[in-house]
């Protein structure tokens, strides 16, 4: 575990009584990635292939949020849906002097940057939405299995099963990096605080009303991939349709972990993006 902490804790940031772990590497206008919400998740779980590269042009911020990875919060902290995380997203741009930044979501971190857009119009620049929440959708057994995670090796196999289509990329070192993740102290426990049965209602709650997307006229990159069992991919071909400025690529043969099983052409596509003229 000592090589996984070296690598997934980085700097740190007291936000009143959060102590939020974060990655900051390289220069340039910040772009904030914001990672998913599965069991054992970290940003630099998530984003391990695409830091080194984009912060080779930009300064990458990529924290881990509130409830995941190594971020400090008290035992009594009061998750208040979407709010807690959209607040701890601006606290944190405000306490580093960051007007605007662009931004990078997977999954749930996509769902959160456009609560953050709608919320907080100003202080988003682009947006990359990856396998993003945000329309209506049934909650998956998938899914529930991804948010009714209990610790186990298997458990871990079959969540990272899940997420890939190319099995390959579900090795034995990752699930095993992964489940020790999720066996520190206290890390289940919170974990379990975070998306609590019945599941379908986070899924709802994620979702952005047609009047607020219409009014979005923030550069909008959509990636989804064609055999995600996470989220399907009419969430990305309805917020498509609803968010004026965007565009979208799918991608086939990939499940829901696209930065990972696409890394190359991910990084290519979101590079592109953000260095086209504002």
């Amino acid at each position: 575990m000592s090589m996984t902490n070296s690598r997934e804790v980085a700097n740190r940031l007291a936000l009143g009584d959060i102590n939020v772990n974060y990655h900051d590497v390289g220069s340039g206008r910040p772009v904030f990635l914001l990672h998913g919400s599965g069991a054992g998740v970290s940003a630099w779980a998530n984003w391990r292939l695409t830091i080194p590269v984009l912060s080779k042009f930009r300064r990458v911020i990529a924290p881990d949020l509130v409830g995941f990875g190594y971020t400090e919060i008290p035992d009594d902290f009061e998750f208040v849906h979407m709010q807690s995380w959209v607040d701890q997203i601006i606290d944190m741009m405000d306490a580093l002097d960051i007007q605007q930044a662009d931004f990078v979501g997977n999954s749930f971190g996509a769902s959160l940057t456009l609560a953050l857009v709608v919320e907080h119009p100003e202080r988003v620049g682009k947006m990359v939405l990856m396998g993003s929440g945000g329309q209506p959708f049934e909650v998956s057994p998938e899914l529930s299995k991804l948010w009714g995670y209990k610790p186990s090796r298997e458990a871990m196999r079959e969540i990272l099963q899940i997420m890939a289509f190319d099995q390959s990329i579900a090795t034995e070192e990752l699930a095993e990096m992964r489940y020790q993740a999720t066996l520190r102290d206290g890390a289940q426990a919170l974990f379990e605080r975070v998306f609590p049965e019945p599941h379908q209602r986070w899924a709802d709650a994620l979702v952005i009303d047609d009047e607020a997307l219409a009014k979005l006229d923030h550069e909008t990159l959509i990636l989804h991939g064609r055999e995600d069992r996470v989220v399907p991919v009419h969430v990305s071909e309805n917020l498509f349709k609803k968010i004026k400025n965007s565009q979208l690529h799918l991608f086939g043969s990939c499940g829901h972990w696209t930065q990972i099983e696409q890394a190359e052409r991910f990084n290519h596509l979101v590079m592109g993006f953000l260095q086209e003229t504002q």
